[in-house]
């Protein structure tokens, strides 16, 4: 076993996605020199030079729509996109070309581009720095949505990715990368499209992913001392979802929270809801709750920001009531 932080694992899998393929080459805003504006690229630009380190001017549309030429024409470009808020300025690149260009070219095109971004809140940068927008890319077809929540997926997230011939989107949650895990270099890594049951249990199954996966496994550990016995499943990717895993879990324990930290109208939360409703209504015992951020601009001041978003006592709490009232 290898020890590492979670920013450590997204650079040793850009370091060997980069030594194991000529055509891999990182483009985004700061990557070079400075080492990423989260240090995920650090020491990359020296070992491997500007030619596959590439810095991006300010432009999100046009370095994400150059990622997605060069992978139109043979190369397996990693973008990286500063914080899921600017990528905005590239989502007409990212739902006009790269998510349709398969389907329009009638299979003839595949846009093998991974893009990566941070998400979420919880380092008090303020509203333009700390939104869940992951939601929105799992709404458009075409393009696969990954959301590591511990050190080995993102340590091998990437590197199955790079194998995909569409595109891949990696969420990585602001809040996990200075967290210091476990990797198995020897073990072989999940299905890159399969959710993982990370705490299993009987009473009642917590669905979440990235950087709300700790808060949750901090709510189960404080509920088994109060005698619930919570399964916790870590989504892992976003879209397609593995409702087969979901649904299993609630066959065994007829009650489920969704745990998402983006806004809960039209959010991810509201679609694990609904299928759950479509394909395994007989099997709860209880409604389906959400617990979301709150519906307003993420704040900057800390005690605002942490009554945003969703907590670990918040799910205790939401937890006990549904086993109280239909256990």
């Amino acid at each position: 076993m290898t020890s590492m932080t979670f920013r450590e694992a997204i650079r040793a899998a850009l370091r060997e996605a980069l030594l194991n393929d000529p055509k891999v080459f990182l483009l985004g805003e700061d990557v070079g020199r400075y080492g990423g504006a989260f240090a995920c690229s650090k020491g990359l630009y020296e070992e491997f030079g500007p030619e596959r380190i590439r810095d991006a001017p300010l432009s999100e549309s046009g370095f994400v729509g150059a990622g997605i030429g060069a992978a139109i024409n043979g190369m397996r470009p990693i973008v990286e996109i500063m914080t899921v808020n600017f990528s905005l300025l590239a989502l007409d690149q990212i739902l006009n070309n790269a998510a349709i260009l398969r389907h329009m070219s009638g299979g003839q095109v595949s846009v093998p581009v991974v893009i990566r971004m941070s998400t979420g809140g919880g380092r008090r940068v303020a509203a333009q720095h700390s939104n869940s927008l992951e939601c929105w890319y799992a709404h458009i077809p075409g393009i696969t949505v990954l959301a590591p929540a511990t050190v080995t997926d993102a340590r091998y997230m990437l590197r199955q990715a790079l194998q995909e011939p569409d595109p891949v989107f990696i969420f990585e949650h602001i809040m996990l990368l200075p967290v210091t895990g476990e990797v198995d270099e020897t073990a072989s890594p999940m299905p890159l499209r399969q959710a993982a049951i990370r705490r299993p249990g009987k009473d009642i199954s917590l669905i979440t992913y990235g950087g709300s996966l700790p808060k949750v496994m901090k709510s189960a550990e404080t509920l088994s001392k109060q005698g619930i016995d919570a399964e916790v499943i870590d989504l892992r990717v976003l879209r397609p979802l593995d409702m087969k895993t979901i649904l299993q879990s609630i066959s065994r324990t007829h009650r489920a929270v969704i745990i998402d930290e983006g806004w809960k109208t039209g959010s991810l939360a509201g679609e694990i809801s609904a299928q759950i409703m479509e394909q395994g209504f007989y099997d709860l015992d209880a409604p389906v709750a959400r617990i979301c951020s709150a519906e307003v601009p993420i704040p900057y001041a800390m005690h605002l920001e942490d009554a945003a978003l969703p907590q670990s006592e918040t799910v205790v709490k939401t937890v006990v009531e549904i086993m109280n009232r239909h256990g």
